[in-house]
This record gives structure tokens, sequence and C-alpha cells, in this order.
């Protein structure tokens, strides 16, 4: 055993999960040489580049991620998702997610789940053994259960996220100091309760590898001025790492995973700002900030990332779609998506999938009808407020790609090739050797 054995029975095997948000594999790979924790991991067990989900957008990918079934049976499409029969839109948090999660099935099984900084699980649990939410939660004092967690990371000044504001600045070193700051204390907290050795699955997730790659990984890719400050911090993320695996008893299998890939991003879209000046979409006045501001004569609109939904009569307050011109409509739409350029001739779409295609499950009703999965570079906005061009460029120099999100999995006999993020729900259960429906995922496990 390692080097935190416990005075157990024999309970089964363990897992510890990591997640580093939004790493890309062949980032990773292309400098083993450098992160030489993650190299042996990939050496001594499997690993690879797997695809994410449609779409490849945060709140939507960990509802996934945990609980193995696509958008569909999760019920979370995105940061922002609209309410049924009505063009209010709200933030998905965890209570939204209406599929079950890998710790949950692990605390049915009378076994124990620690849980710490993963995106839409707010508020936290208090069926589980720990947890302390990630993503989108307001503060410490509210996003820790029990009190005993919620006092420790009070003392060690724990945070739950980056503050990415400052990355909005040219100067990135605030920024930069503040990433760091943040990896810091996620790691002093994990660290803490992998070596109180207590659980059955240990499940944390790293989220300013994501900040980090927003601001910095143009600067990577282009060798720009931040490429060393990007490597450094990257460097810091495989020692975390390293020290995790060595960390852990022999009981345990370590596994490694991001939510979705990232590349370079070249052009923001604003697609409610194309859908208008191609006839898609008016609104009722010019003052308008949000969904409910369309007007009856739109035929389409968009919400992040890339979701777009026909104005269909008796499904939008103001449907302007009869139900027998939906799919003509629809294919004229998808048709233009497919043939939109950028300002430097490349498809914005690598491809536009139908809801039929995409999604599947009991809460597809808010689902949208087409996705635009975008090629690289082009990034898919969607705000109502009005812009003055189609294509532009923010703060931001990096986006979530479909491809090329990363799995490591301390186990050699892990097939990895064809994988995508609904496999590792079940993967963790069989690794977890906790009996299971198959039926119940999407995905199925990557154990042979």
């Amino acid at each position: 055993m390692g080097l935190f054995d416990r005075l157990r029975g024999d309970d089964g095997p363990r897992v510890a999960f990591f997640g580093i948000d939004g790493v890309p594999y062949s980032m990773l790979s292309e400098h083993f040489d450098e992160f030489e924790n993650l190299a042996a991991l990939a050496d001594e067990g499997s690993a690879g580049a797997i695809d994410s989900i449609v779409p490849p957008e945060s709140s939507a990918c960990w509802p996934s991620l945990t609980t193995g079934v696509n958008p569909g049976e999760t019920g979370v499409y995105g940061f922002q998702d609209r309410e049924v029969g009505s063009y209010d839109t709200y933030v998905p948090m965890g209570r939204d997610v209406q599929a079950t999660r890998i710790w949950d099935r692990v605390q049915d099984a009378d076994r124990q789940a620690t849980v710490m900084n993963v995106p839409v699980t707010f508020p936290p649990q208090r069926d589980v053994q720990r947890m302390v939410s990630g993503f989108l939660s307001p503060g410490i004092d509210k996003a820790a259960y029990p009190d005993d967690l919620r006092e420790y990371l009070e003392d060690i000044d724990y945070r739950i996220d980056v503050n990415a504001k400052l990355g909005h600045d040219d100067d990135k070193s605030e920024f930069i100091e503040d990433a760091h700051e943040t990896i810091d204390r996620n790691h002093e907290a994990f660290k803490n309760y992998i070596e109180q050795d207590d659980w059955d699955l240990f499940f944390g997730v790293y989220m300013t590898t994501d900040r980090v790659n927003h601001f910095l990984f143009e600067d990577y890719e282009k060798d720009g001025e931040y490429k060393e400050e990007f490597l450094e911090f990257y460097r810091k993320v495989d020692q975390y790492l390293g020290e995790m695996r060595e960390l852990l008893p022999d009981d345990v299998t370590m596994v490694v995973a991001s939510d979705h890939g990232f590349t370079t991003l070249n052009y923001e879209v604003h697609c409610n700002e194309w859908l208008a000046e191609n006839g898609w979409l008016s609104y009722e006045d010019d003052d308008h900030d949000e969904l409910g501001d369309i007007a009856e004569e739109t035929k389409a609109y968009s919400l992040i990332p890339g979701r777009f939904y026909i104005n269909l009569e008796d499904r939008e307050p103001r449907g302007s779609v009869p139900e027998a011109e939906y799919e003509a409509v629809r294919d004229e739409l998808q048709a233009e998506l497919e043939a939109l350029e950028g300002p430097d001739g490349n498809e914005v779409a690598d491809r536009v999938v139908t809801k039929e295609d995409a999604f599947r499950g009991d809460h597809a009703d808010i689902a949208p009808d087409l996705v635009v999965v975008p090629n690289h570079g082009f990034d898919l906005k969607s705000g109502f407020k009005g812009d003055d061009d189609v294509f532009g460029k923010g703060p931001r120099n990096g986006m979530h790609s479909f491809d090329n999100a990363c799995l490591f999995v301390d186990d050699p006999d892990a097939r990895i090739e064809d994988a995508d993020l609904l496999d590792i729900a079940p993967t963790l259960m069989d690794l977890l050797d906790l009996d299971y429906d198959r039926t119940a995922f999407d995905g199925s496990t990557l154990l042979s």
C-alpha cells in the first residue's frame, strides 16, 4: 500500500479523478519532455486525445462528464439556457442537472465521495462525504459542506476561481499571478483531503487551466509574449499532478481528464448580429439587451455557444414560424450557416448538427434546433445588445474545441482510441468495481 494506507476492510478499489479544465492533449504530449509526471502517467498507463460533447462548453461538459449522458438527459446545454415556453433564460446550477452523478452512485453503494471544485455543482450536496462547489459558486461560505470543510477552506484562503477580469488587461502579469495563487490554493486543499484517505472516490477539478488558456493560448501557439509564462504554469500543473500520484495508495487508480480541447481564437462570431443582418432576427426597439426583446417577426435566434433556435409557433411565446414550415426553415438556416465564411475566407462551421442528431433524452424539450461546431479559430458569441460587426476580437485569444480533450488513466488496459467524454463515467464505475446498468450511460467503459 501507499504512504497513507488505511485501516479498512476490503471495500473494493478506489479512484482519484483530477479534472484539468480545457486542456488539449496535443499541447501536453508535445511537451512530455517538460511535463515528466504526465509523461510517466501516459507511459505506464493509458493516454490520448478524446472528443468532447456538443456543444463543448464547460457548463454543459461537466454535467455530461460526471453523469455519462448527453445534454438531452442532463438538461444542461450551456452557460445560459432558456425556460420552456418562455424567452426567459437562466444560468444552470447543480440542481438543474437532471441525471445521476458518479458520486451519487458511489454514495448509493455505501461508499464515500469527496467532491471538490467541480463546475455546475452549486449549491453543494449534503448527501456526499464533503463537497465544495466550483465554477458559478458565489463564495466559500455558501459553497462548502460540511462546516469543517468550509472552515478549513476559509483558513487557507481557498479560491474557487480566477479573477478573469484581470485577463482583459494588456499586461497579463496580475492575471498570471492570480492564476498561480488560485491553483496553489486548490492544490493545497486537494492534497489535504487526498492525505485524509477516507474516501472511495476523490473528484477534484482544476478550473484555472481553462482561464489561462483563454487569455494566453495564442501566445503559446504563436510564440507570443507570454509563451514562457504559459509553459511555466503548466509545469506547475504537471508537478501538482505528480505530487497527487505519489500520495495515492496502491488501491487507488488515478484518472486525469479535460472536458474539452483548446485552440487559438482568431475571430469572435457575433451570431445574433449575423442573424439580424441576414433577416432572421429583429428586435422590438433599439434598446435591446436580452432574448425577451426580440420581435414577433423573428425567425431564429442564438444562445452561446453556437446554439440556434427557430422562433416556432406554439413553442416560443411570439413564435412566427408555423410548425408546417419548421423543417424547411431549419434546413434553410442550416445551409446558410454551413456556407458562412470568415474574413479570412475560411468556413466558420466545421459542421452544423440538428437536435435529433445531437441530443436524446427526457429533457430534450429545451434543446437548440441546430448547433454549430465551429472550425478552429471561430468563437461563437450570442449577445443581444447588438454588435457593430459580425466578426471581431475581444480580450481572449483562446477558445474551446470539440476535439483534442485529454484523458489519462493509470491503467495500461484502458482503451483511449475513439473515446469521448461520455465514456469517462462508466469507466470510473468499472475502476471502482461498482455494478451498473450499461444502458444508464450514453458512453461505454474503456476497460476491456
